[in-house]
């Protein structure tokens, strides 16, 4: 059972995640705009991006209670 600390706590994580995803991708719509972009970067840059979103997932799905079936 989570305490009113863990999720506050938890929360908090996901509003980090969440601004850094963002700016993410803000730096992966300039890169696309370059002609000459390195595309090593491009996949970095999509691959954390990823990793974010699964993070923030993974830490929404603490904060719902699980139903009994």
């Amino acid at each position: 059972m989570l305490t009113a600390e863990d999720i506050e706590a938890i929360q908090q994580r996901i509003v980090e995640l969440q601004i850094e995803h963002r700016d993410l991708d803000q730096v992966i719509d300039k890169l696309t705009t370059t002609p000459d972009y390195d595309q090593l970067q491009m996949r970095r840059l999509k691959k954390r991006k990823l990793q974010l979103k699964d993070t923030i997932t993974l830490l929404e799905m603490r904060l719902i209670p699980d139903i009994p079936a």
